[in-house]
C-alpha cells in the first residue's frame, strides 16, 4: 500500500511586491547621480580638490558595475530577502564611512568601492527578482525599473541641496545612509511577502535555453548601448556646461539639466514599453537616429535654444536605448539568466562613462568650446544605428 506525498505548498508569487521593493531601494541608490550637489561644501570643508573629488564618483561608478556583475553569484548563498537586506546595509555602511570622512581615503573607500558595489548587487537582486516573477510586459516592467535611477536623481538633487544649506554635507550623507536602511528592511519584508526568489526550480526546467549570455547577441546589444551611453552621459554629466557653452544663461542650463534628466526616466519607460511591440533593433536604431538629430541640430544652428532642444534629444535617444535594452534582455534570455546578462551589459555603461564624457571635458579644457564633443557623440549614434541593425529581431520567448 502506498503512501501519498504531502503536496508541497504552492509558492505565492506578488509581482506588485517585488516591483515596490525595487521601487524602496533604487530611488535612493538613484541619489548617486546628485554626487555633484556635495562637491563643493566637500570641497571646501575638507580642501580636497574638484579633480580629486571626480575620482570618488567614477570609483563609485566601477563599484556599481563591479557589484553589477558580481550579484549573480551571490544568488544560492541565501534567500533573496537575506541578501537584499545585507547588500542595503552594506550600501549605508559605506555612507555613513563617508559621512564620517575626514579626507579623500575614506571617501573612495566609503563612497567610492562600499557603496558603490553595494549599490549594483542591491540592483541587480531585485531587478532579477522581477523577472523571475513577471510574465507579460517584460519590456515596460524593466523600462520602468531602470527609470527609478535618474527618477531618484530628481528627488535627491533638491533635498541635499537643501540640507546642505541648512545643516551640511555630513547631515545630508546621515540621512541618506538612514533612508537606505529603512529602505532595505521594507524591500528585504516586500521581496519576502512576494515570493522572490533568484534561481529558477531544478524541476521547472527553465535552465538556459537562449542565446550565450557572452554570445554575439549579447555583445551587439552591449555595443549599441555602450554607443548611447556615451553620448547621454556626455551630456548627463555635462548639460549645464554644455548649454552655457553655447551662450545659455545659467537658469537655463540649470533648468534644462533638471529637464533633461527628467526626459530620460521618462524614456528609459518608453524604451522598455516600445519593445514589448516593436522589434528590439528597430526601437533601437530609432532611438539612435533621435540623438542624431540632436547632435546635427546643434552642429548646423548653434544657438542656446537649438542647444538646449539638442542636448534634449540626444538624452531621449540614450533614455530609450536603455529602456530597450533592459526590456530586450528580458525578451532575448529566460528569466532565471536576467541578473547574469543585466550585470555584465553595466560594464558597457561604466566603459561609456569614462570614454566620451571624459573625452569632452578634455577637449573643452584644449578649445573652451563643445564642437568636436558633439560632433564625435552624432557618429557613435551612427554607428549605434548600424549596430543596431544587426541584432535578431526574435527572442526566446517566440523561438528566435
Amino acid at each position: 500500500m502506498s503512501v501519498a506525498t504531502p503536496a508541497l505548498p504552492v509558492r505565492a508569487e506578488r509581482l506588485w511586491a517585488a516591483l515596490l521593493a525595487a521601487t524602496l531601494m533604487n530611488l535612493p541608490l538613484g541619489s548617486v547621480y546628485s554626487f555633484s550637489v556635495l562637491l563643493r561644501p566637500i570641497e571646501q570643508e575638507l580642501a580636497i580638490p574638484r579633480s580629486a573629488l571626480s575620482l570618488v564618483f567614477g570609483l563609485c561608478t566601477v563599484g556599481f558595475t563591479v557589484g553589477s556583475v558580481g550579484a549573480a553569484f551571490l544568488y544560492r548563498a541565501a534567500p533573496a530577502p537575506i541578501l537584499v537586506l545585507a547588500s542595503a546595509l552594506f550600501a549605508a555602511g559605506g555612507i555613513v564611512m563617508a559621512a564620517t570622512a575626514s579626507g579623500l581615503e575614506q571617501l573612495l573607500l566609503g563612497y567610492g568601492i562600499v557603496f558603490g558595489t553595494g549599490g549594483g548587487v542591491t540592483y541587480i537582486l531585485l531587478q532579477q527578482g522581477v523577472n523571475m516573477l513577471v510574465r507579460r510586459r517584460q519590456g515596460l516592467v524593466n523600462g520602468y525599473i531602470v527609470s527609478l535611477y535618474p527618477l531618484g536623481a530628481m528627488i535627491a538633487t533638491p533635498l541635499f541641496h537643501a540640507c546642505n544649506e541648512a545643516y551640511g554635507w555630513r547631515t545630508t550623507l546621515w540621512g541618506l545612509a538612514t533612508v537606505l536602511v529603512m529602505c532595505g528592511v521594507a524591500a528585504a519584508l516586500l521581496a519576502r511577502h512576494g515570493g522572490a526568489r533568484l534561481v529558477a526550480p531544478a524541476a521547472t526546467g527553465s535552465a538556459s535555453t537562449g542565446p550565450a549570455i557572452l554570445g554575439p547577441t549579447f555583445f551587439k546589444l552591449s555595443a549599441t548601448f555602450f554607443l548611447a551611453a556615451s553620448a547621454g552621459l556626455m551630456v548627463l554629466s555635462q548639460a549645464r556646461e554644455i548649454v552655457a557653452a553655447y551662450g545659455g544663461a545659467a537658469a537655463i542650463a540649470v533648468a534644462a539639466t533638471t529637464g533633461i534628466t527628467g526626459a530620460i526616466a521618462a524614456a528609459r519607460i518608453g524604451g522598455g514599453w516600445l519593445v514589448d511591440r516593436f522589434a528590439v533593433p528597430h526601437v533601437m536604431c530609432a532611438a539612435h537616429a533621435l540623438a542624431l538629430g540632436g547632435g546635427l541640430l546643434v552642429t548646423l544652428l548653434p544657438s542656446p535654444v537649438t542647444a538646449v532642444a539638442g542636448l534634449g534629444m540626444i538624452g531621449l535617444g540614450y533614455g530609450f536605448v536603455s529602456g530597450a535594452t533592459a526590456g530586450g534582455i528580458a525578451l532575448y534570455w529566460r528569466p532565471a539568466d536576467y541578473g547574469r546578462v543585466a550585470g555584465r551589459t553595466y560594464v558597457a555603461w561604466c566603459l561609456a562613462a569614462v570614454s566620451l564624457p571624459v573625452l569632452a571635458g578634455y577637449l573643452f579644457d584644449i578649445t573652451r568650446a563643445y564642437d568636436t564633443a558633439v560632433l564625435i557623440a552624432a557618429a557613435a549614434n551612427i554607428a549605434g544605428m548600424a549596430m543596431a541593425l544587426t541584432m535578431p529581431r526574435r527572442g526566446w520567448r517566440d523561438g528566435g
